[in-house]
């Protein structure tokens, strides 16, 4: 199945002109780094590049289509100089008021793409500067990303209520961020853990933004699940049903368990990462936490509570939560910890850990190559 990359022209591949009309060669700019980055998608990514674009009145008097054809065949060809190739061009000449459906966010120019088994429409992207392409990709069952130059832009040709925060996969001004988003693809994974103990749910994406979702019986594990999803920016949510009637214990070891599965599964072949830790005060307090997604699991701890609880959570299985996490993400974790508050203190390392992932899970789009000397992870 083909994954189709829907390029707006005006204000997405070229500079709007104050009047949003690119009639005359000395209104025509391109769009910085424009050819550098979509250059490399052309060349490095499995996308079909189609140009979808509304021109307002073209072919009227106000919009001669003599002016707008020698300046789209200059862009077409500047563009094909530089390796990216249009598999399609769909160009809408209404105007707004007529309500066509060919105009976006309409898609009668895109029918040879719905209900196709051809194409991956749910992998695909519309690349656009107006809500309205946005709303395209919505109405295509695709992803936007949206370039936020003026947010406003398109906003008089959409239904006031539309939900699209959950259409947009990226906001940004820079074809360079276009370019790293696309070739990162977006880290996720899920588990379900079940035993006669717990049932266990948790989904994660180390690409997110820090959206949680957490609900395991205890508030306090909740309160420091949540920690790590803010604080590490990634999504993150955990389901869990555990025997809370006998006590904590299994909860919180097998939450851990699958939340290091979970990361083991979601960092895949592990190319471009920085693998490597983080200090962080905290008040009277001082964490520091290191860890290695190298393939081995290993925990080093250095951290005495005088609590036996904090919240509903015994202080005794904070060592066990970061080592059955360790066992389930392969991982090498060191915690030291000092302070004389015993909430701060534990806060501090959840917040630290959180950090130290969000470093060691950072990838460089120019450099995906495994960080090992040894040739695997």
């Amino acid at each position: 199945m083909k994954k189709i990359l829907y390029i707006d022209r005006d204000g997405t591949m070229i500079l709007e002109p104050s009047d949003y009309q690119i009639d005359s060669f000395d209104k025509l700019e391109f769009y910085p780094e424009v050819f550098t980055y979509l250059g490399k998608i052309a060349k490095e990514l499995d996308f079909e590049l189609v140009m979808v674009t509304n021109q307002d009145g073209l072919g009227t008097t106000s919009h001669p289509e003599e002016n707008f054809w020698a300046i789209q065949n200059f862009i077409i060809k500047a563009f094909e100089n530089e390796g990216v190739k249009f598999e399609a061009i769909y160009i809408d000449k209404t105007f707004p008021h007529e309500n066509a459906p060919t105009r976006k966010p309409n898609i009668g120019l895109l029918t040879k793409y719905i209900n196709n088994p051809a194409y991956d429409l749910a992998n695909s992207f519309v690349i656009g500067d107006r809500i309205t392409d946005v709303k395209l990709a919505q109405n295509l069952g695709a992803k936007g990303i949206f370039i936020v130059n003026d947010e406003t832009l398109g906003a008089n040709e959409i239904v006031n209520d539309d939900v699209l925060d959950d259409v947009v996969a990226l906001k940004t001004t820079s074809w360079k961020e276009i370019y790293e988003f696309l070739k990162l693809e977006n880290r996720s994974a899920s588990i379900e853990r079940n035993t006669n103990e717990t049932k266990i749910k948790i989904e994660l994406n180390l690409d997110g933004t820090g959206k949680s979702a957490i609900s395991t019986g205890i508030h306090f594990f909740d309160h420091m699940l949540d920690q790590i999803a803010r604080h590490g920016q990634m999504d993150l949510t955990v389901k869990v049903d555990g025997d809370l009637e006998v006590d904590e214990h299994h909860t919180i070891e097998d939450t851990a368990i699958a939340l290091g599965e979970v990361f083991s599964k979601a960092l895949g072949n592990k190319l471009g990462i920085e693998r490597y830790g983080f200090t962080l005060p905290m008040d009277d307090c001082l964490a520091q936490v290191a860890i290695d997604f190298g393939g081995r699991n290993w925990l080093v701890w250095e951290a005495d509570f005088k609590r036996e609880m904090i919240g509903q959570m015994p202080t005794e299985m904070f060592y066990h939560f970061f080592k059955s996490f360790t066992d389930g993400a392969k991982a090498n974790l060191n915690i030291k910890a000092e302070g004389t508050n015993e909430h701060h203190k534990i806060e501090a390392i959840f917040k630290a850990f959180a950090k130290a992932i969000k470093v060691a899970v950072k990838r460089d789009s120019d450099k995906m190559i495994l960080p090992s000397t040894k040739g695997m992870l």
